[in-house]
């Protein structure tokens, strides 16, 4: 198996797996707001923040920055917090329906894609220590860096198309509100970071 292909699945499992699942209940918060016809928003959420972990991901492995592992720990469950206290407001304000819309809202360029890349220079950290792990004492893991980001990326992929589908079932087949799934999406994702915050 070469060097590409054993990384790449070395970052899809290490994502796509119950342990991660400070970073599973970031993505589930994530996406909370949307709905399968959303796909494109939520593709271009989850690269945005492919983006931001890959930075910090790369600098830390390649030893550019130093950082405290006890403060990361802190860190990814308040990115958690402050996405579910984003969703809550979102909650609050009424649906706009498209044809009410007079201009195309963007797809790249919005806050929720600056705010997850923003978090995930933070998340970049935490996955950083498990592939310090793998490498061992290489100094240049270039094709390894890149091949375990676009694993991660798979994963998350498939994470989100996931809980999209899952929305998408109870949304159009149990008739369950947009609003009352994001309402318990984001309480799910709030109680576990919470609980990890004061654990």
């Amino acid at each position: 198996m070469s060097v590409f292909s054993t990384y790449l699945q070395l970052g899809f499992h290490h994502i796509f797996n119950l342990r991660a699942y400070d970073h599973l209940v970031f993505l589930l918060a994530l996406c909370a707001p949307y709905v399968l016809r959303d796909w494109r928003r939520v593709v271009a959420l989850v690269t945005s923040f492919t983006v931001g972990h890959s930075v910090t991901l790369a600098l830390a492995t390649l030893d550019v920055v130093q950082y405290s592992p006890q403060l990361i720990e802190v860190l990814i469950p308040v990115t958690i917090v402050l996405t579910c206290l984003l969703n809550l407001v979102r909650a609050g304000r009424p649906e706009t329906r498209p044809s009410e819309s007079r201009t195309p809202e963007p797809i790249l360029l919005t806050l929720p894609n600056l705010l997850a890349a923003i978090f995930g220079l933070i998340h970049g950290l935490g996955f950083s220590s498990y592939l310090r792990e793998l490498l061992g004492r290489q100094s240049r893991p270039m094709l390894e860096l890149l091949s375990f980001n676009v694993g991660v990326e798979l994963g998350q992929l498939l994470i989100v198309g996931l809980i999209l589908l899952l929305g998408f079932g109870l949304l159009r087949g149990l008739r369950v509100a947009r609003r009352d799934w994001l309402l318990v999406t984001t309480g799910a994702a709030l109680g576990i970071a919470l609980t990890l915050l004061l654990g």
